[in-house]
């Protein structure tokens, strides 16, 4: 599988071996390389030059990024599984792609590196060669597989991003802590991470609960909803504390995907009522 992204992913180009475990075999190859960088001469150059009244859009560079099986497989087998693959093959390619960005992440420790998605790649394709061609990012055959779709979850009735968004550039409305650190736990959890997960929703229900008390201002509905977070939270915070020594239950990722769209569905409520009562004020 080869996937291609709008920046530079942020570890070196080069072939990387992934494996589960140090001492057990390698799982896949990743090949990374950088497309269409600027000149280093022009990086290099720091000095203030005139530019036109509407400059051309500066060049990026791209990323792609080619997974590659470490197990060999007969020109047949190749042939039927490219003939199938489709987004559950990418979704597999992109868990090692983003691996690779995290482990760069910690290594570096610049926490701006960016988490890719299927969403933003610009091109994702399914393929298969021999073994020095596939190590250079080249196929024997391939083809493209369709765009993912927005990975965004459905919109939901009553809310209006751009009416929030001009609202929170205007300085008409605050953001809450609770709301960033809910999207990372979202993330997470998303990802599979199950224990970065826990955390962050420990953290993101604690903000939450002390968060909409302040502003709930009586009313009934969140009230309620501020009553079932509470119920929630010994659990989480369970988990959480279960993390930080190790592996997690096997229910773990249920009972934080209960407990966190309760807090989304919080949320959205804050929101929604927070636009309908702008909308009624002279």
């Amino acid at each position: 599988m080869q996937l291609e992204f709008p920046w530079v992913l942020g570890p070196a180009d080069g072939r990387y071996l992934v494996r589960d475990a140090g001492d057990e075999p390698p799982t896949h190859v990743l090949v990374l390389a950088t497309l269409g960088a600027p000149e280093r001469r022009r990086l290099r150059d720091r000095r203030s030059r005139p530019v036109a009244p509407e400059p051309a859009p500066t060049p990026v560079a791209t990323a792609r990024a080619t997974v590659v099986d470490a197990a060999p497989v007969s020109v047949a087998e190749a042939e039927r599984w490219l003939a199938q693959a489709g987004p559950e093959d990418a979704a597999r390619a992109l868990a090692q792609v983003a691996r690779a960005v995290r482990a760069h992440r910690l290594a570096s420790g610049d926490a701006a590196v960016r988490e890719p998605s299927l969403a933003q790649a610009l091109a994702v394709r399914a393929g298969y060669g021999a073994g020095e061609q596939v190590a250079e990012g080249r196929w024997r055959a391939a083809r493209d597989l369709p765009p993912a779709r927005d990975g965004r979850r459905p919109r939901v009735a009553g809310l209006q991003p751009q009416e929030r968004l001009a609202a929170l550039l205007g300085g008409h409305e605050r953001p809450l802590a609770c709301e960033e650190l809910t999207l990372r736990a979202r993330q997470d959890l998303d990802a599979g991470r199950l224990r970065e997960a826990a955390l962050q929703l420990r953290t993101a229900l604690e903000a939450a609960l002390a968060e909409l008390t302040a502003e709930s201002g009586g009313s009934t509905d969140m009230a309620r909803r501020l009553a079932e977070l509470s119920q929630l939270q010994p659990a989480v915070a369970a988990l959480a504390g279960t993390a930080l020594g190790g592996a997690l239950p096997a229910d773990a990722g249920e009972t934080l995907g209960a407990a966190l769209q309760r807090l989304e569905a919080a949320l959205r409520a804050r929101v929604v009522a927070g636009q309908a009562k702008a909308q009624v004020q002279p």
